[in-house]
């Protein structure tokens, strides 16, 4: 696959209809449309102290004066039956927008789920939506489904099987009368997935997918905002790096990346420094970018991903976070 240079003009106009919003903040003539892509620049969101053991509500509190200004987007999690939203969701939903994260079953497989598994669990989360949610919202359905692949036959979990999955959750939810879910098919993005023979076949279809995501993070291997975007590796030659990649695969969708951090390297203290001061530089040079939903952990899997784990980090993300590119268009009321 040849590598393809992300250009300026690479997101076309979006053509569904336009939210009527008139509130206090934001530019003059910026707006979102009914899918919730911003007129201009990007959302700016954040998933607040993941595994720090405090309710959203709080964290998300806590995390906003770190940062020193208001998240647009609060990414919440849940799995199996957990009923959601919850009513501290429901509370952040009045003005922030939630990306609500699901693994409808830890138990079932992909084709399970498909076959109608757990349909009763889907009919109950698209009745309690409908009753408590009035407001659009994102919503991600088993993100990262990269490392859960078993390409055997019969093995339930083929990408062929994903793509199944994700195609009757959404289409039941819909059947169900949900109608405010803004979609989101969130990826891993990391070369070595990518080029596999199955990678292209987890894409469920554009008309049950509105935006695109991607959670990279940058570990040893990337030292910027364009290489956490669009890493790249020598043994996996042919893959291009996620956002070249989307531009040729889905020039008319919206590009999410749902989780991003910097992990603490204490052999490099400035590091994270340097890292967001890279994304306020560069993140212009990637228009289809609509949203950057920040991963903030003491404890996140490989490492220490907060955004203020030194003085200095904090203050070059705060001064990231109030970019005018993040705070151009306003978040809808609910």
């Amino acid at each position: 696959m040849a590598a393809v240079r992300p250009r300026p003009d690479a997101f076309p106009r979006d053509r569904s209809p336009v939210i009527d919003m008139t509130p206090p903040s934001g530019a003059p003539g910026c707006a979102a449309t009914a899918k919730l892509i911003p007129s201009c620049g990007a959302w700016w969101g954040v998933a607040p102290d993941v595994f720090g053991g405090r309710p959203p509500s709080r964290a998300i509190v806590s995390a906003e004066e770190r940062m020193g200004r208001r998240a647009d987007i609060v990414h919440v999690y849940h799995r199996g039956g957990d009923p959601f939203p919850t009513p501290e969701e429901r509370r952040l939903a009045r003005k922030r927008l939630l990306l609500i994260n699901w693994k409808p079953s830890v138990d079932d497989t992909w084709a399970e789920i498909a076959d109608g598994a757990i349909d009763h669990r889907i009919d109950r989360v698209a009745d309690r939506v409908k009753r408590r949610l009035p407001g659009r919202f994102f919503l991600t359905i088993h993100h990262e489904p990269e490392n859960d692949v078993r390409e055997r036959a019969g093995s339930g979990m083929t990408a062929e099987d994903y793509a199944a999955m994700y195609r009757h959750v959404v289409l039941r939810l819909r059947a169900r009368g949900v109608r405010n879910a803004v979609t989101v098919m969130t990826y891993m993005g990391a070369p070595n997935w990518a080029a596999k023979p199955w990678f292209e076949r987890l894409y469920p279809g554009d008309d049950v997918v509105d935006w695109v995501g991607l959670d990279p993070y940058a570990d040893r291997r990337v030292n910027d905002f364009a290489n956490l975007v669009d890493k790249t590796r020598e043994d996996h030659a042919r893959w291009p790096g996620f956002y070249r990649w989307t531009q040729t695969r889905f020039p008319g969708k919206p590009i999410m990346v749902a989780e991003w951090g910097a992990f603490e390297r204490h052999d490099d203290p400035a590091f994270k420094v340097a890292f967001f001061e890279s994304v306020r530089r560069q993140i212009r040079g990637y228009p289809q970018i609509k949203a950057l939903v920040y991963f903030d952990s003491p404890r996140a899997p490989r490492g220490d991903t907060r955004f203020d784990s030194t003085v200095e980090a904090g203050r070059a993300f705060t001064e990231l976070a109030r970019v005018p590119y993040f705070s151009s268009t306003p978040v809808p009321d609910h």
